[in-house]
């Protein structure tokens, strides 16, 4: 059996990088007025983008910004508010479905195989998983599905499929729409795949793989696959919006696919809070440790975050604001969460809100990147 992917490396005896710890604006070495301002414009986002929302901003080892505002739960259908004395409210430890930001995980899980020589980069997908013939007669390789470039669709119907074999029967025969490396698409699809290729490679599922290489040694305690009790809540889940009809939706998965594939998904289904998601911003700037644990390499981390990524966006403006263009990186979720780290500036950022609680709208980052323009400006003016 091989050996866990991204064990805790380190110990006693090993250097320790700093942990996080709440602060003033001024020992981050950001503005204070600038994250006033961030927080005031956090706290209005109830009234017209979300629910509810949780922000937490910092820089270095502190955190000088960890506020929420709103409501965690305030809806019992799309088109009926709970009574106001059983509205939720939110706080700075409440859980959220992070939807896509799982991808950033299932991608570290990835790149932990190739610091240990046990996946390469470039290696064709159908060499670790030749039953799936769409990736093998296409030459689809790791380095494709990373960086979104296989071709494939954005999803795949897997909901509507009987049964888990004609999901996996679905998947496995899945041909790209373009030649692979020649576009960027973002797909589900790639994250789906890099699970079974992670799986097969190590013979341990992917919740595995995360939790004993990355959550458990950074202390995420309250980070993993559901169900998970007392989250925000997210959306009414009736068709025509939704795909399937499964009612209010809180504490399993949104995603449609990831709940069909029994919430463990390479694409969705975690769920965490802004501080544990802090602690992962924190390693990747510290260069893959916190504390005494070491989950990568500095050298990985670099090849993960360097343009144009993998897994990760890089210097997208329409959610980073003016964080992006010096190699700031980071992702979204369909469900409102989003996360940015500057290596530029050594600064981190996590929205998390229900922008879906209590049904889907028109996505609209424009709060992610007011907020991120916040931080930006706060580093620059202390610079």
């Amino acid at each position: 059996m091989p050996s866990l992917a991204g064990e805790a490396r380190g110990g006693s005896g090993a250097l320790s990088s700093p942990r996080l710890r709440p602060g003033p604006a001024e020992r981050a070495g950001l503005d204070p007025g600038e994250l006033k301002l961030l927080v005031r414009e956090v706290r209005r986002l109830p009234a017209h983008w979300c629910a509810g929302a949780v922000v937490l901003a910092g820089r270095g080892p502190v955190v000088a910004v960890e506020e929420a505002a709103g409501w965690a739960v305030r809806h019992r259908s799309a088109d009926e508010e709970l009574p106001e004395h059983r509205w939720v409210p939110m706080t700075v430890g409440t859980p959220f479905d992070l939807a896509s930001l799982t991808k950033l995980f299932t991608t570290v899980a990835a790149v932990q195989q190739i610091e240990r020589g046990t996946l390469g980069i470039d290696a064709l997908v159908g060499a670790y998983v030749p039953e799936f013939t769409g990736a093998r007669e296409h030459g689809i390789t790791v380095r494709h599905l990373l960086t979104h470039t296989s071709g494939l669709r954005p999803e795949l119907p897997l909901y509507d499929c009987p049964d888990d074999e004609a999901r996996l029967a679905a998947l496995r025969t899945e041909a790209p729409l373009t030649a692979p490396g020649d576009t960027y698409l973002y797909s589900d699809l790639n994250m789906l795949l890099m699970q079974h290729v992670l799986e097969r490679l190590t013979g341990r599922r992917l919740d595995q793989l995360i939790r004993e290489g990355i959550t458990r040694p950074l202390g995420m305690t309250h980070t993993g696959f559901g169900p998970c009790a007392f989250a925000a809540a997210t959306e009414d889940q009736r068709k025509p919006w939704a795909k399937l009809d499964r009612g209010m939706v809180r504490g399993t998965v949104h995603d449609e696919n990831a709940h069909a594939l029994g919430g463990v998904a390479g694409h969705a289904g975690l769920f965490s809070t802004a501080h544990d998601l802090a602690v992962f911003c924190r390693t990747l700037l510290n260069g893959g440790a916190y504390g005494t644990a070491r989950i990568l390499g500095p050298d990985f981390v670099d090849l993960m975050l360097a343009a144009p990524g993998l897994g990760f966006r890089v210097d997208q403006p329409w959610f980073m604001g003016e964080l992006a263009g010096a190699g700031a990186a980071g992702h979204t979720g369909f469900t409102g969460t989003s996360l940015v780290i500057d290596r530029a500036t050594d600064a981190f950022l996590v929205l998390l809100a229900n922008t879906v609680h209590p049904r889907r709208t028109r996505p609209d980052s424009t709060p992610r990147a007011a907020a991120a323009t916040r931080l930006a400006r706060a580093a620059r003016a202390r610079a």
